[in-house]
């Protein structure tokens, strides 16, 4: 049986959340994992960061882990809480901004190159 790196997040349990820090006046991110097939990646925002309008070639899962945020997908706009999930699609323009500190875990997938 191999042994796992002494960094490797997932040698233990852990409530996920606790594995980032939000930090003041800041977006601070940290990387699961990374594969060919897509990453995972934690994200902590301070109140009022935010990232600007962009997209993604790949479609991605937001997951909120603490408080909250607000999302725009191709100009409609929501709030998200603690607990609630929603998917960005490929191609189509997203932007977020933290209402109050916030935590996400972020599931990307790509498609098989083909």
């Amino acid at each position: 049986m191999s042994k796992l790196p002494e960094d490797h997040i997932l040698a233990t349990a852990a409530a996920v959340a606790d594995l980032i820090t939000v930090q003041a006046g800041s977006v601070v991110s940290r990387e699961v994992l990374k594969k060919k097939t897509g990453t995972v990646t934690l994200f902590a925002f301070s109140e009022g960061q935010g990232l600007s309008e962009h997209s993604t070639p790949h479609d991605a899962l937001v997951h909120v882990l603490e408080g909250c945020v607000e999302i725009s997908i191709g100009g409609a706009t929501q709030q998200m809480g603690e607990g609630e999930g929603l998917l960005l699609p490929a191609n189509i323009p997203h932007a977020l901004s933290a209402v109050s500190d916030f935590k996400m875990l972020l599931i990307m997938i790509r498609e098989p190159a083909g």
